[in-house]
């Protein structure tokens, strides 16, 4: 079994440093408690109305591959800007592995009442990481279509990880982003209107993301060790809320585009280019509540990626267009087929369906108990969910159904100081994972 701690998606930054404004009228609330209204003219209560929040968690766990670990995450919120947040992660452990995470989220400019400016840097080194290699990999020269997924090993080595990445979202004037970006962001409230109309409902959003990506294995140095390039995403959120939803949905729609570089003579550092897109859509609906159980939700996620230049061959380079593993299209880890190590999949294309079951216990001991009563921890939730998938070396139906991979689990979740924190076991098949992660997987 696989214990893993705190990892950093690509895609949480938003979602985990989010200050949680709620917007509504002239009156602004911070996680639901009504703070000033907008309009107030005494200027000490506007200054309050935006006074800088900062929230510390430590902790300390231990692994197989991480051994004893130790760390903390702080959240400052109002940083600078109403809707504005700043998150660092940090860790280390007696292993002399090490993790770093900084966000800035959602600023805005003057003048740009539609758009949000975001950026994240991650960079890790693990002694003993676990990655899914191209067979043959190792020492020599990698074997031309040794990045099918049909050919992957499983190794234990130290590695470097990092990336860093640029948000620029624009709103569009429909539903909620009809007031601005920074409006947007608040949850919607139980009174609020609610469509499957997206100029009428949620919040339709263009961002457009500049990303680096690394990734240098030892004993492995063969192995593409850069991506860089551009992301495009195309997203309508019509959750009522993205920590605890209920209703609605979540689509988006994401190319991703490295051009390819040219490094040194030998093409040490040389990339080759690629595209991938991912279409990702969730839905939630809520069933009749009970005394013991006062929310139950039914929550449903569809996944299908392809990468559309995974047979084109350059020859020039005598390479296929293809993206590195770390970079590509892949199942296993946190969000997508949990009962599988992190990219433990790799291929063309994949599919995933996910299904969850969500309660919410009308019994909530956590806020009596020490230590949890030094935050703020307004619900918990229990979860039992299954997941099936399949990853292939051609975008074909039929392949991607065939002897699909499954995972069952079940898990703990619960909101503390804003930040969903999830506890879960998952069980593949012929694997299993301990997870303990942020924000919902969908």
């Amino acid at each position: 079994m696989l214990f893993s701690v705190i990892a950093i998606s690509p895609v949480a930054a938003e979602k985990l440093a989010n200050p949680g404004i709620r917007v509504t009228g002239s009156d602004i609330y911070d996680d639901g408690n009504v703070v000033e209204p907008v309009a107030s003219a005494d200027s000490e209560r506007v200054r309050y109305k935006f006074e800088p929040e900062f929230v510390a968690v430590p902790f300390i766990f231990s692994t197989e591959t991480l051994s004893t670990t130790v760390g903390a995450a702080g959240v400052l919120k109002h940083a600078g800007q109403a809707q504005a947040s700043i998150l660092g992660i940090g860790l280390y452990s007696s292993t002399d592995s090490w993790v770093s995470y900084l966000a800035a989220s959602n600023y805005q400019l003057p003048n740009l009442d539609r758009w949000l400016f975001s950026g994240e840097f991650y960079r890790a080194n693990y002694k003993q990481g676990i990655y899914f290699v191209p067979e043959g990999s190792a020492g020599g020269s990698l074997v031309s279509g040794a990045s099918d997924s049909s050919q992957r090993t499983r190794i234990v080595t130290e590695g470097d990880k990092s990336y860093s990445k640029v948000h620029i979202k624009y709103v569009l004037p429909w539903g909620k982003g009809a007031n601005g970006a920074a409006r947007s962001l608040m949850p919607s409230k139980s009174g609020d209107d609610f469509t499957w109309d997206p100029r009428e409902s949620g919040v339709t959003s263009i961002d457009l993301t500049p990303f680096v990506k690394t990734q240098e294995l030892v004993g492995y140095e063969n192995l593409p060790t850069k991506a860089q390039g551009l992301e495009l995403t195309l997203d309508w959120d019509n959750r009522d809320n993205g920590k605890s939803s209920t209703r609605g949905g979540h689509t988006s729609l994401t190319f991703t585009r490295d051009f390819g570089s040219r490094g040194s003579s030998d093409g040490a550092d040389s990339g080759e280019s690629w595209t991938t897109w991912e279409f990702e859509q969730s839905a939630f609906f809520s069933l009749e509540g009970s005394a013991w159980f006062p929310q139950q939700i039914l929550a449903l996620n569809f996944y299908l990626a392809d990468t559309p230049t995974w047979n084109e061959y350059d020859s020039g380079t005598e390479q296929y267009q293809r993206p590195p593993s770390f970079a590509g299209v892949s199942l296993g880890g946190f969000e997508h087929l949990r009962g599988y190590s992190n990219r433990q999949l790799v291929g063309r294309s994949a599919v995933l369906y996910s299904v969850e079951y969500r309660v919410q216990p009308a019994w909530q001991p956590l806020p009596t108990l020490p230590f949890f009563n030094l935050y703020n921890i307004p619900w918990w939730q229990w979860v039992v969910f299954a997941e099936t998938g399949q990853v292939a070396d051609n975008f074909s139906a039929s392949e991607l159904h065939d002897d699909m991979k499954w995972t069952l689990g079940v898990g703990a979740r619960f909101e503390v100081e804003g930040v969903v924190v999830r506890a879960e076991f998952a069980q593949g098949e012929g694997s299993s994972q301990f997870l303990v992660m942020v924000n919902q997987p969908f």
